[in-house]
Order: structure tokens, then sequence, then C-alpha cells
């Protein structure tokens, strides 16, 4: 067994599998202590590195691509802090982490360990039912449906709208963007529906608009890895969106996925949604221009 210990969690190898405990320090971020023990196979593990510093150092472990639903759904855009694949280790305990990781490269070795993309997830992803509550408003999601219960500060065209729920099924991907505490992040779930008529986060009632705390807003990730892991997937369109340790590949967006039949049946029934809206007194003409301009996009998608 190869261990390490440090403020920050706990890496514990045990030839076959890593397992990585966040601390229970106040500086470890609430995502990491949410998300919990990461129970890591030997064959998701593209290789692991420790990167000494002057006062500290990092033990950083590198996924096979889609091997992993939480890289996948969050695109490598979590913040350092709370990369759950990240540890911090002081300077005096360097020796052990350069022990831990040299033993983990020598299994992988051992046991030949292809470093190429994986056809199928080998991480679970975190348990269902899982439900946060973000600045927009609430999301749940059971394993079958994710429910978004609005908050009395979401945009009022999403409370006229009333509660949202989506089927699994109907679902083609979850797209994530954190708050970063200077950019506004949001959460929008793309079903074949309205792949082609996205509006501002702020206005779709298919999505979270990610605007207060952080700390809170960062929790979304849960569900959409959740959501993710239980999608189809990434190989089996041939898009594996994150490469090179996470980081996603510029330009690949949901209009890869091939537009549905009735798309613009979709559309339609969604200007005359919005249209009803308009004449209820819901919408302003400047909001009703606003999203009706991004539906009609929707058209001109070939």
């Amino acid at each position: 067994m190869a261990e390490i210990i440090q403020r920050d969690g706990t890496w514990a190898f045990d030839g076959t599998t890593v397992r990585i405990t966040p601390g229970l320090h106040r500086s470890v971020p609430l995502f990491r202590q949410t998300y919990g023990e990461v129970a890591v196979p030997l064959e998701a593990i593209a290789g692991v590195a420790f990167e000494p510093e002057r006062k500290r150092g990092r033990l950083r472990m590198r996924l096979r691509e889609g091997a992993d639903p939480l890289l996948h759904a969050t695109g490598g855009r979590l913040p350092d802090p709370a990369d759950p694949y990240r540890l911090v280790v002081d300077v005096d305990r360097a020796g052990v982490a350069e022990y831990v990781a040299e033993e983990i490269r020598h299994a992988l070795l051992l046991d030949q360990v292809p470093k190429e993309p994986t056809k199928t997830y080998l991480l679970p992803g975190p348990p269902v039912p899982v439900s946060v509550r973000s600045s927009d408003g609430t999301v749940s999601f059971d394993g079958t449906q994710v429910r978004i219960d609005w908050a009395d500060t979401s945009d009022r065209v999403k409370r006229a709208t009333g509660p949202r729920i989506i089927d699994v099924g109907d679902l083609v991907q979850v797209e994530w963007l954190p708050n970063s505490g200077y950019e506004d992040g949001f959460m929008r779930f793309v079903t074949r529906e309205t792949s082609f008529s996205k509006l501002p986060p702020e206005k779709d009632p298919y999505a979270l608009d990610l605007w207060g705390s952080t700390r809170r807003d960062l929790l979304t990730a849960l569900v959409a890895t959740a959501v993710t892991a239980r999608l189809p997937h990434p190989s089996t369109r041939g898009d594996l969106p994150y490469g090179g340790g996470g980081a996603r590949r510029p330009g690949l967006t949901t209009a890869a996925v091939p537009p549905p039949a009735d798309h613009h049946d979709a559309l339609l029934r969604r200007l005359r949604e919005l249209g009803e809206l308009h004449r209820d007194g819901v919408l302003t003409d400047e909001e009703f221009a606003m999203t009706k301009a991004a539906v009609l996009r929707g058209f001109q998608t070939p």
C-alpha cells in the first residue's frame, strides 16, 4: 500500500485502485468535500506526476480521455483547488509523494495500461438522487428526470413557465460553465428540440444562470456529472470533448449533433409559447424581440 495523508486529502494506492479522499480542513473547497471519495481504477489513469515547489508541491493525476464523466461534464473548467485529481503536498512530505507517484507509474507499466481514449466511463460519477440549490433555482436529478424549480430571483420569463422537468432520454448533453466571480456561469440542459434555439441563460427555461455564490454554484457540477454519466458515452458520437488532461477542445458545441428532422416544429412551438407570454404581459416588447430573434436563428441551421 502506497499512501500519503495531507491536510488537503489522502491518496491511497493498493495496486489496482487509487482512493482519493478529500481533507476536512476548511481550506478544502466545498465541492471536493461534497463530491467525496473517488475510487480511480488503474485502467482509467493516463499518468501521474509530482510537481515540487519551494514551499509546497502538488500530486497530479491525468486520466484517459473518456474515462470520467466529471471531466466530460466540466470540460476541464473546474477551478484548480476544486480538482479532485490534485493534491497539495507539504515540502517535508515530498519524498512520500514521489514514492506514491512512482508506485502508480510502475503499476501502469506492469499492467500495460493503454493511453488511448476509453469507449466507456470507468468512473461512476456522483450517486443519485442529487439536488443543488443555486443562485437561479434548485436543480434535482433522480436518475431518470431533471427538475428545475426557479428561485424568486430568477427571471420572470422562467418563473412564468413554472418548474421544468426533463426526461434523461430527451437530453443530448449538459453544458456547464462555472461562475468565476468575475463572469457569470451557466448549466444548460440541451435537448434535441432546444439544440438550435438557445436563449441567453438568464432567459432560457432549460438553463440555470449562475451569478451568485461561486462556492455554492460550483456544486451544480454534481448534477451535470450525474446526468452526463447516464447519457451515451462521447465515443458513440466520435466527439470526445476534452483532451490533454481535461481541457475542452475548442470549437466543439452541440451543433455537432445532427439536427432532428422535426426541429423546425419545435422552434414553431417555442415561438407560439413566446407569443403567448408576450400577449399575457409576461414578456416586454424588448424581451419578446430578443428571445424571438434567438429562436429564429435556429431556422437558419442547415
